[in-house]
């Protein structure tokens, strides 16, 4: 398939921010245990306080996420809201190599994936912009497949430095500012052919007092979604069963690191889910041509629940790199498709508030997993058990998903 330049320049923001998602998930956490343990915190805690980071920058974008969604939709904002989260993220990165003590860590992760989590709200909904309803499927497919396999680049970089630090003559420290800079300028890089090209196609006319008639738009939107049946249920079916996959995405290498596992073997293992994904991912958009996209959604969320239920019992290296190899082969299609599949439900002018709503049950509800695993994980001293309750999100996001295509074909 051949892509437009708009069409390729919106993919090499994936390439970009996926940089910064394979750190945050990989090399981070077990940075984060090193100064967890010199601050004399147990293996419990480090995975716990860990998860209430995560789950309270999530937050805070499920907050803001719609508000600054709806703001965007208005013409010419799309663009320097989404730059202004860009840069939010990329400078909390850079600054988190220069963070020594672990609660200063975490204070700038939090404000670094809150720029993240809050750029990609932006990004997603330039997808009616930059594409055709025919090609959305294809096109978001192909952003998480390259996604996955760019990400690789800077992600093997570091792990260089990382791994080879003493034979560098670097302290642990110094190797991961080095790979926190590495990683944002990548970001940054592949974010301007974006910045360069993008122009919003769907929008509202601005208004005086744009900010209050946003709010006053969104609080619209937030009434009648509830009359949108088929929206409604799907953003309550999104809610469950991708809270699971962020939740293990967030919590992987925390939960193997924390069982003691090999963290070269872990890094490695997470570099192969990369690898996988790749033409996983692109293989979902492919089979979109022939199947629905809701039929393919359903088949990633029963395996899914597989993962889960495999997860519960993880006990060795070798079960993790299995574990890894199965979270890559369905990691990409999910979240693609369901990119792609709101995107067609929803009005593209309002793309912006939707997907701020969307973020809220997808990243921004992400809390409910990390703190669920992390609260009961403290609570019976097993993180397998803690590990074991994502399960249940899955099946409650099958449920209402199916509910969400009865109504679709009433």
């Amino acid at each position: 398939m051949k892509f437009t330049k708009e069409e390729k320049n919106w993919i090499l923001y994936d390439i970009g921010n996926s940089a910064f998602t394979m750190l945050m998930t990989s090399i981070m956490p077990i940075y984060f245990n090193y100064l967890a343990e010199s601050g004399g915190l147990s293996e419990v805690e480090y995975m716990a306080y860990w998860g209430y980071a995560a789950s309270f920058a999530t937050l805070i974008v499920a907050f803001l996420g719609p508000i600054c969604g709806s703001i965007a939709d208005n013409k010419g904002m799309k663009k320097p809201v989404f730059i202004g989260a860009l840069t939010m993220g990329a400078l909390g990165c850079i600054s988190l190599g220069f963070a020594k003590q672990w609660m200063v860590f975490l204070v700038i992760l939090v404000i670094a994936k809150v720029g993240y989590s809050s750029s990609l709200i932006f990004y997603d909904s330039m997808l009616s912009d930059v594409t055709t309803d025919e090609k959305m499927d294809q096109v978001s497919s192909f952003g998480y497949a390259l996604g996955y396999i760019g990400s690789c680049i800077p992600f093997v970089a570091c792990l260089v430095i990382v791994l080879s630090a003493d034979k560098l003559g670097l302290t642990m420290p110094k190797a991961m500012t080095i790979a926190f800079l590495l990683t944002a300028t990548w970001w940054i890089l592949m974010s301007l052919p974006l910045l360069k090209t993008y122009k919003q196609k769907y929008y509202v006319e601005k208004q005086q007092h744009m900010v209050l008639v946003s709010f006053k738009r969104l609080g619209n939107t937030l009434l009648n979604v509830k009359k949108e049946k088929k929206t409604f249920l799907f953003l309550l079916a999104f809610f469950f069963y991708i809270d699971g996959v962020y939740t293990i995405i967030d919590m992987a290498t925390a939960y193997g690191s924390a069982l003691g596992l090999n963290s070269t073997g872990l890094l490695i293992a997470l570099l192969v889910t990369q690898i996988v994904a790749f033409p996983f991912a692109i293989l979902f958009g492919k089979l979109a041509k022939k199947y629905s996209t809701d039929k393919l959604i359903s088949v990633c969320i029963i395996a899914y629940f597989g993962i889960a239920v495999f997860a519960y019992f993880l006990a060795n290296q070798v079960q993790f790199f299995m574990l890894a190899v199965l979270v890559g082969m369905f990691q990409g299609g999910i979240q693609a498709l369901s990119r792609s599949y709101f995107t067609k439900i929803i009005p593209y002018e309002k793309a912006g508030e939707y997907f701020g709503l969307m973020d809220i049950c997808g990243k921004g509800a992400a809390f409910l997993g990390t703190a669920v695993v992390s609260g009961v994980s403290q609570l019976t001293g097993s993180l397998n058990k803690g590990v074991g309750m994502i399960a249940v999100f899955f099946v409650v996001g099958m449920i209402f998903f199916q509910m969400s295509l009865r109504v679709e074909n009433e």
